[in-house]
């Protein structure tokens, strides 16, 4: 089934309406009351909840404006999410029954459990930014239920497009949901503890092997609430060692954003921080925790490069996939592409039989979904990443319609 360019709709409200009516009233009201339990407030689980389920809440907001003098006009990133709606309401209008169905289950996926709508919103942003380049777009995963998703043709070319999303806990041995779990854990006794001991702390903990389930949780809750009773300095073991240092801070580190940037700065990309602050102020108690290993996250969006060569690409057409990084912060990110760690592991895949029918790979996150400015994000709006051993490649080189995807 192809697409040609979705009509604009004027009215945000009636094309996020539109859009949401494709799931069902009854399965979208559950999802925002899932969404409202998740995101309790001043709780680290629920910023987390907040952030992982921004696009649903975006959603929600545009489609159910409460304000009395009228929405406001939408900011460039609702905006994004806009063309986006609009297209998948194009495409849900262009489907025969059977097809508009598995559209509705993908979109009903992203609405249940840990799922959320950003692997349709992959799909669905990677169509029109083909579409801009120039091909001829057919959703034929949804048409016609083939393993690819996408089929792109153009001056008699054609390739064969998958949309993958892979979150970057499968990289982490100390996961990130796991942190916020014993941070909030702590928190309550820790600002009881920060008012009779007011001052700034460090608490360093390594991890060597993470955390693993609720056991490990709560007996790493206990032994950090002993220590702080016990005015111990470390304590260790070899599941975990806790060390209590003093905090020394410059004014000008503590000022604004200059905080977790200097934190950062410190402890690297794949280290978990918090900060709790004394309601009076001054008084300030900063968590930094690390795995005994460095993440491998690039390694888990290789793995699951070779997973989608081997399971979703038929091999007879050149084949492109495109990764979206879920869970991953902006240092996290920036990091992967300045030390050329992630752009390593593909070249090295590349080299591997597993890659002979990948002839070109991406990788997008959420900040370059919601349009954050480089260096956050990546240029031209994902990291691209060419196969030069590919067959096609290796002879007469590309032909310049699918090259230009690349």
């Amino acid at each position: 089934m192809y697409l040609d360019a979705p009509a604009a709709d004027t009215d945000p409200t009636t094309a996020c309406r539109h859009f949401l009516s494709l799931a069902g009233t009854e399965s979208w009201s559950r999802r925002m009351a899932d969404i409202a339990e998740r995101a309790r407030p001043r709780s680290w689980m629920g910023r987390a909840a907040q952030q992982r389920h921004a696009l649903e809440l975006l959603l929600a907001r545009l489609a159910d404006p409460r304000d009395s003098a009228g929405p406001a006009a939408p900011n460039a990133a609702e905006q994004r999410i806009l063309a986006l709606v609009r297209e998948a309401v194009a495409l849900a209008d262009t489907l025969p029954p059977e097809s508009r169905e598995r559209l509705r289950q993908r979109l009903l996926e992203g609405l249940t459990g840990e799922g959320t709508l950003i692997p349709l919103f992959h799909l669905l942003r990677e169509a029109a930014r083909q579409r801009a380049r120039g091909f001829t777009v057919a959703f034929t995963g949804l048409a016609e239920g083939t393993p690819h998703d996408l089929l792109l043709s153009r001056d008699g070319e054609s390739a064969e497009l998958v949309c993958e999303t892979v979150s970057a806990e499968e990289g982490r041995h100390l996961h990130r949901g796991d942190w916020f779990a014993l941070v909030d854990g702590i928190n309550p006794d820790l600002q009881t503890w920060l008012a009779a001991h007011p001052g700034r702390y460090l608490l360093k903990m390594t991890l060597p092997e993470g955390i693993h389930g609720p056991q490990e949780l709560a007996e790493l809750q206990r032994r950090v609430s002993a220590l702080l009773a016990d005015h111990r300095r470390q304590d260790s073991s070899a599941s975990a060692v806790l060390k209590l240092d003093p905090l020394v801070l410059a004014g000008a580190q503590m000022s604004g954003a200059a905080l977790p940037q200097h934190l950062r700065s410190l402890f690297g990309p794949d280290a978990h921080l918090a900060v709790t602050a004394a309601p009076s102020g001054g008084s300030m108690f900063v968590m930094a925790a690390r795995a005994g290993r460095e993440n491998a996250v690039a390694a888990a969006i290789v793995g699951r490069l070779e997973r989608a060569a081997a399971g979703r690409l038929s091999g007879t057409r050149p084949g492109i996939v495109s990764v979206f990084l879920e869970d991953i912060e902006r240092a996290e990110w920036r990091s992967l592409r300045e030390t050329l760690e992630l752009e390593g592991a593909v070249r090295r895949f590349f080299t591997t039989p597993a890659a002979q029918r990948i002839v070109a790979a991406a990788c997008v996150t959420r900040m370059e979904f919601f349009g954050v400015p480089v260096p956050d994000s990546a240029a031209d709006g994902e990291l691209r990443f060419r196969n030069q051993s590919h067959p096609q490649a290796r002879s007469a080189g590309l032909h310049p319609a699918i090259a230009s995807t690349v």
